[in-house]
């Protein structure tokens, strides 16, 4: 099978945390129906992203999602990616953020069952392999909620 040629990708993500942001994004979009981040700052150290939602999160519900994703890690599933045309990407994703001039095929990444988007970055192979998942802060003004979060990686003696 020839190997599909899809667009470069500008950006050199930390792989644990670009992950990360994945299942935080998808369960915002499945429980909150708020569609994923609008805007996104994700490195290393700590990430952040802002989701259009009409009342702030309760400090219950943030310490829910953080439970979700630490789920999904301690899960170990597989990270996959398929690739599929543009014409079957409308059927199933958004396709506002594509950039224009996007090739012909696009990538689609899956964590397990947990989540599933188009992407063009690095990712980690297994969720294992993320650590631990920490919502640092919060904060709800004008509409918009701001979640920004950490990892936490087991040391290695």
């Amino acid at each position: 099978m020839e190997q599909p040629i899809i667009n470069e990708h500008n950006k050199a993500e930390y792989p644990p945390m670009h992950s990360a942001e994945h299942l935080l994004n998808g369960e915002m979009a499945r429980r909150y129906k708020c569609g994923r981040a609008f805007s996104a700052h994700v490195e290393r150290k700590k990430s952040k992203l802002d989701y259009h939602l009409p009342q702030a999160l309760t400090d219950a519900e943030l310490r829910s999602l953080e439970d979700y994703v630490n789920s999904a890690i301690s899960a170990d599933v597989e990270v996959t990616e398929e690739f599929i045309s543009q014409q079957e990407a409308m059927s199933r994703f958004d396709m506002s953020r594509l950039p224009e001039g996007a090739s012909e095929t696009v990538r689609v990444v899956h964590i397990g069952n947990y989540d599933q988007c188009l992407c063009a970055g690095t990712h980690v192979s297994k969720t294992s392999e993320i650590g631990t998942f920490r919502i640092s802060s919060s904060r709800w003004q004008d509409g918009v909620q701001r979640i920004v979060f950490r990892l936490e990686t087991a040391s290695i003696n």
